[in-house]
C-alpha cells in the first residue's frame, strides 16, 4: 500500500500564486511517475502535469508557462507551483503516483484538494 498526503490548495485571487504538495509513504520501492490531475465540476479529471523518475515533464497546454511540477526523491514527494491562476483553474487537485513493488507495479491517487481562483 502506497498512501499520499496532498496539501496546499485554497482560495486565491485571480493572477495569485499556489502551490501544492504530495508526499507518498509507504510500500514505495520505486516510484516511475508522479503527476497531478484536476477536475471541475460536471467535467472529466484531465492530466494537469507529470513528472518522470529522471526529471522529464509535460503539461497540459492551458499551463504552460504558469505551472511547474518537480519532484523531491528523497521526500517522495512532488509539487505544484502554479502561478497567475486563472478562474479556469478551479478545480479539485488530485496527486497521482505510479510505480513499482515486489508485489507490482502500483498506481495511487491522493484523496484530491480544492483550488478555487476566484475574486
Amino acid at each position: 500500500q502506497v498512501q499520499l498526503v496532498e496539501s496546499g490548495g485554497g482560495l486565491v485571487q485571480p493572477g495569485g500564486s499556489l502551490r501544492l504538495s504530495c508526499a507518498a509513504s509507504g510500500s514505495i520501492w520505486r516510484i516511475y511517475t508522479m503527476a497531478w490531475y484536476r477536475q471541475a465540476p460536471g467535467k472529466q479529471r484531465d492530466l494537469v502535469a507529470r513528472i518522470g523518475s529522471g526529471g522529464s515533464t509535460d503539461y497540459a497546454d492551458s499551463v504552460k508557462g504558469r505551472f511547474t511540477i518537480s519532484r523531491d526523491n528523497a521526500k517522495n514527494t512532488v509539487y505544484l507551483q502554479m502561478n497567475s491562476l486563472k478562474p479556469e483553474d478551479t478545480a479539485v487537485y488530485y496527486c497521482n503516483v505510479r510505480g513499482w513493488s515486489p508485489r507490482g507495479e502500483y498506481d495511487y491517487w491522493g484523496q484530491g484538494t480544492q483550488v478555487t481562483v476566484s475574486s
